[in-house]
């Protein structure tokens, strides 16, 4: 058996698999776009382990930081003489800070028919997808990499569901000596006088931070704009345009409410989530179990827990969000529903140890009304039951398997 910091690896893992100290369930997926692709672009929040993981894959290539000011500068002022360093290709790390290249990275990769040339990383989605449409369309492969699932940190590792939510996914705050609660706090004041000035001239932060914030007390809600707008004090127009930055820096997601026509009177508007309940935790001032666990938010974090680990398990097979909620406006709703070839998929998420009638309910109704059977049940015990009616009861750390 091999031991790499706190995670027990067994033989059976490939090599592939492990970065750092932490094993990355995307690399496997990386590695095959690279082989496939020219180039490659592993997308994600800031302090996702992107730059880890292509470091220790392509160990083999040059790597440079865009963030470093000097090359940063040599980049901009040369940009032929600055790729003419890297024959073989390199791992170039926050290529959105140098759109300038993209143009003369086209050159080079038409010019050249091997795959896996570049690979880039990138903590805005908005300005890096921007730079690719206009130069590197067909020529590179996306993949998304957020925090760490519950199996990338191992569910040995995990007491139970409020530990996690409260800890969040982070890899810093597994393979680091730090507080959670202190990382968050420096990690949003990162992210606000950083990234956010790269993305838009904001000229009053504070007020940006006071909606992130409103937004932490939504988590799990129906996103109401016009609310959220007059409680921050400013326009909807300004409120749509912040909830973009924080969407494309990966900080929230919206759940949409799928599009399908069932001839009712549906919610059409999104709800709300983070990418990670850590940083939820930490701006709503949640510092401890008891805290959280009496918080009247718990129920909504925990099913906002159960969301990022179902995009986590989609995007780490560089597969796209296929998630949707369905709500009719008398309050019936399944809270997620999969948009999969065989069909829709409901799952209801419930933050209760004990498995009880109430909940199958949201399932129920939907098996009434469209006549199809199935469906999960994801919630925070350990037991895992089958139901006659077709009904899966999973527990929390298995969500992977769905």
């Amino acid at each position: 058996m091999l031991f790499f910091g706190f995670i027990q690896l067994g033989n059976l893992i490939p090599k592939l698999y492990i970065c750092g100290v932490i094993p990355r369930l995307a690399a496997k997926e990386l590695e095959a776009l690279s082989r496939q692709f020219k180039s490659v672009a592993v997308v994600g929040p800031r302090q996702s382990g992107k730059t880890t993981l292509v470091r220790h894959l392509f160990d083999h290539k040059p790597y440079v930081s865009l963030e470093n000011p000097d090359s940063k500068r040599f980049a901009i002022d040369d940009p032929r003489g600055f790729l003419a360093q890297f024959p073989d290709g390199a791992v170039l790390d926050e290529i959105q800070r140098t759109p300038e290249l993209f143009s003369y990275l086209q050159q080079r990769l038409d010019e050249n028919p091997e795959p896996g040339q570049f690979v880039f990383t990138g903590s805005n989605n908005l300005l890096l997808q921007e730079s690719i449409s206009q130069s590197l369309a067909g020529r590179i492969a996306y993949l998304y990499l957020l925090p760490l699932s519950i199996d990338e940190i191992g569910t040995d590792q995990l007491k139970n569901a409020a530990d996690l939510m409260l800890k969040g996914s982070y890899p810093s705050v597994y393979d680091q000596p730090v507080e959670p609660q202190r990382w968050y706090a420096n990690y949003i004041r990162t992210y606000i006088e950083r990234d956010v000035r790269q993305l838009k001239n904001i000229t009053d932060l504070d007020l940006f931070e006071r909606v992130i914030r409103l937004c932490a007390g939504r988590t799990g809600q129906i996103l109401n704009m016009s609310n959220l707008a007059n409680e921050a004090g400013v326009d909807a127009k300004t409120i749509g345009s912040w909830l973009g930055i924080l969407e494309q820096s990966f900080i929230i997601h919206r759940l949409q409410p799928h599009h399908r026509n069932f001839n009712k009177r549906v919610v059409k508007m999104p709800k709300l989530y983070f990418y990670d309940t850590g940083l939820v935790c930490s701006l709503l001032g949640i510092q401890t179990l008891e805290q959280l666990i009496w918080h009247p938010l718990f129920g909504s974090l925990f099913e906002n827990l159960m969301v990022s680990e179902m995009i986590k398990n989609r995007f780490n097979k560089s597969l796209p969000d296929n998630l949707f909620f369905w709500r009719e406006n008398n309050g019936t709703e399944v809270d997620v529903l999969l948009d999969t070839p065989n069909g829709l998929f409901p799952i209801e998420i419930k933050s209760g140890q004990t498995i009880i009638p109430d909940f199958f309910k949201g399932l129920l109704s939907w098996q009434k009304f469209t006549n199809q059977s199935g469906g999960t049940v994801l919630y925070a015990g350990i037991t895992h039951e089958k139901r006659s009616n077709g009904i899966e009861v999973l527990p929390w750390k298995q969500v992977g398997k769905i």
